[in-house]
C-alpha cells in the first residue's frame, strides 16, 4: 500500500511541476499575445491541470480505497472515462490483452457502436493498435480515412476523426490500449494532451497492478479456506461436498434477492466456510449415530464462534466471518451464540441458514435417513418466521421448484 501511494505522490508532484512551469513561461514570454489570449490560456491551463487531478484521484480511490470492491470492467470505464474527459474526446475505447486468444479486445468504449465492439480483435502488430501494444510506442494518426493501418478497426462512421493509440504498461510491458479521438476541427493532439494521458495512463496502471495483487493475495486465502471446507467435509463423512452445494446454491438466492455483487460474494464464501469451525470439535461427536448428550450439543455449539475466530483476522473475509458467526442465530431470537433476532441477523447468515438446514434435511444423517422433498419443503415453510426469515425461504422454494431440482438429479 505504501508503494502505490508513494506513486500517486510522485505523480502528482511532476503534474504539478509540469504545469507550473508552464504558467511560468506563459506569464514571462514577450507580448506577441493580446493579455486577453494570455488570460485565457492561463485560465485553460489551470483548467486542465484540474481535471488532471480529479481523474487522478478518482482512479486512486477505486485502486487504494476500494480495491476488492470494484470489477475491473468498471475500473476500465473509470480510465476511459476519465481520458476522454480530459481531452474533450467524444469516442474512444481501452483494450486489453487477452492471453487465451493472443488478441487485444474492447473491454470499455465511449461513443463506438456494439458491433464494432463485439468485432474487434486485434493481434498483436496489426493495425494501429496492434503495432502500439507491440513496440510500446504512442502513435498518432491525423486522418484514418486514409491510413491503410487503421482500416477495418472501426466502422465508417467512425474512420474520420483523428486518432492517437497509447499502449498502457506495467512495469514497461504493455496489457493494453488506450485508443481516442478528437473531433477533426481541433485539428491535432496537443503536447498538453500528451502530457496528461501519459501521466493518466501511469496511474491507471500502477492502480491495475495494485488490484492485481489484491486478486493474488483473495485468490491465495480463499483457496487456503476451500482445503479446510473439504477436510471439514471429509471429517464429517455424513456431509459429503456439503459445502461445495451451499455454495452454489447461496450464489443464485443472494442475486434472487437482488444484493450487491460484493456481497454475493461474501455470501458464496459464507456458504463455503459456514462450517469451518467444526475443525475445532471432537470427530467423535460429528459422527455419533445416537442422540447428543447436553454437554456433546453445547460442544458443537461452539463452531460458529470458532469458524469466526479462524477467518476475522483474514481483512476481506470480514464480512464473511460475521455471516459464519450468526448462520445459526433463528429469526425469532431462539438462536445461537448471541440469541440475535430478525434484521440483527445479517441478510447473509439468514440466506447460509436456510440452505444450511435444506441440506441437511435432503441428507442421510447419524440419527436418521434422509427427507422427502416434499417433507423438507413443509419444515421449512413450518419453520418460516420461526427459524428462518420467510422472504428468504420464498425465495429458495421458487428457485428450487424452478431451477434447482434437475441439477440436483444430475
Amino acid at each position: 500500500m505504501i508503494y502505490i501511494l508513494s506513486a500517486v505522490i510522485v505523480v502528482l508532484l511532476f503534474a504539478v511541476g509540469f504545469l507550473l512551469r508552464k504558467v511560468y513561461a506563459l506569464s514571462v514570454e514577450p507580448d506577441a499575445e493580446a493579455p486577453r489570449e494570455k488570460g485565457a490560456a492561463l485560465k485553460e491551463t489551470w483548467n486542465k491541470f484540474d481535471e488532471l487531478l480529479t481523474s487522478l484521484l478518482t482512479i486512486h480511490e477505486i485502486g487504494v480505497v476500494n480495491v476488492g470492491s470494484v470489477k475491473k470492467e468498471d475500473f476500465f470505464q473509470a480510465v476511459l472515462d476519465s481520458a476522454c474527459d480530459l481531452l474533450r474526446s467524444h469516442r474512444g475505447s481501452l483494450m486489453v490483452y487477452d492471453e487465451a486468444s493472443r488478441e487485444l479486445k474492447i473491454v470499455a468504449s465511449r461513443g463506438i457502436s456494439r458491433e464494432v465492439i463485439e468485432n474487434t480483435h486485434i493481434p498483436p502488430g496489426q493495425g494501429v493498435a496492434g503495432r502500439a501494444f507491440q513496440t510500446g510506442e504512442t502513435i498518432f494518426i491525423t486522418d484514418p480515412a486514409q491510413s491503410d493501418q487503421y482500416k477495418g478497426f472501426m466502422g465508417h462512421e467512425e474512420q474520420k476523426d483523428p486518432f492517437i493509440a497509447m499502449p498502457l504498461k506495467v512495469k514497461d510491458k504493455p496489457f493494453g490500449v488506450l485508443n481516442l479521438h478528437i473531433a477533426r476541427e481541433k485539428g491535432a493532439f496537443t503536447e498538453y494532451d500528451l502530457k496528461f494521458l501519459t501521466l493518466l495512463s501511469g496511474e491507471a496502471a500502477v492502480t491495475l497492478e495494485n488490484i492485481k495483487l489484491y486478486e493474488s493475495i483473495e485468490n491465495f486465502y480463499l483457496e487456503m479456506v476451500q482445503t479446510l471446507a473439504r477436510v471439514i467435509d471429509a471429517k464429517d463423512a455424513y456431509t459429503g461436498d456439503h459445502a461445495g452445494r451451499a455454495r452454489s446454491k447461496a450464489r443464485r438466492l443472494a442475486e434472487e434477492l437482488h444484493m450487491p455483487d460484493q456481497m454475493i460474494r461474501y455470501v458464496e464464501y459464507a456458504a463455503l466456510l459456514h462450517d469451518i469451525g467444526k475443525i475445532g470439535i471432537d470427530g467423535g461427536i460429528l459422527s455419533k449415530p445416537g442422540r447428543l448428550t447436553p454437554e456433546e450439543y453445547a460442544e458443537i455449539k461452539k463452531h460458529p464462534a470458532i469458524g469466526y475466530q479462524i477467518l476475522s483476522p483474514i481483512q476481506f473475509l470480514g464480512p464473511v466471518a460475521q455471516m459464519v458467526l450468526y448462520h445459526q442465530e433463528w429469526f425469532n431470537g431462539m438462536g445461537y451464540p448471541e440469541g440475535l433476532k430478525g434484521e440483527e441477523i445479517p441478510l447473509g447468515a439468514r440466506i447460509v441458514a436456510t440452505i444450511d438446514a435444506w441440506d441437511a434435511m435432503m441428507s442421510d444423517r447419524p440419527y436418521r435417513k434422509a427427507l422427502t422433498r416434499e417433507k423438507a419443503e413443509d419444515e421449512l415453510r413450518k419453520g418460516a418466521g420461526r427459524q428462518f426469515d420467510a422472504k428468504v425461504v420464498e425465495a429458495f422454494l421458487r428457485l428450487e421448484a424452478r431451477d434447482w431440482q434437475d441439477v440436483e438429479k444430475a
